[in-house]
């Protein structure tokens, strides 16, 4: 490891892509039938994550490969529910894709940032996401997504 630590070993760029925007909706059903029938969006996946308590569904953005995710709480104990019950339905979460999850926050907390999670977790499709605190982030939950290989 050099001298000024592992941030050196990193690409040019810490993200390579806005993976999607997380929206929180409090009927996942009614949500893909917006985006689908309304501005003519495809839903590309639609799972169940009990550990994050959510429903969700990943709408395709054209052929970007940016996608929306539409988040419905599984019960009124899920985090989406808090935010419903704060915040009404809405912008949650901005994510972007990263090569290696760990070494990104790593160099985060090195920046002084903190991560809600000690370790990644599973999110969408297998993938390991962890995210950065939004009084860190200026107000914005900021995921970090390193997509299943």
């Amino acid at each position: 490891m050099s001298e000024t630590g592992p941030s050196t070993q990193l690409p040019q760029h810490l993200f390579t892509a806005i993976d999607h925007v997380g929206v929180a909706v409090p009927d996942l059903d009614a949500a893909i039938a917006t985006y689908t029938e309304k501005f003519g969006m495809v839903v590309l996946h639609e799972e169940t994550n009990e550990e994050q308590g959510v429903r969700e569904a990943m709408v395709g953005v054209g052929d970007s490969g940016s996608c929306i995710q539409l988040l419905a709480p599984l019960d009124e104990t899920s985090t989406i529910a808090k935010f419903l019950d704060r915040s009404g339905p809405g912008l949650q979460q901005l994510a972007y894709r990263v090569d290696d999850v760990e070494q990104v926050s790593a160099v985060l907390r090195e920046r002084g940032l903190r991560l809600l999670y000690d370790a990644p977790k599973r999110g969408t499709a297998g993938s390991r996401v962890n995210f950065v605190h939004p009084k860190d982030a200026g107000g914005v939950l900021v995921e970090l997504v390193e997509p299943a290989r």
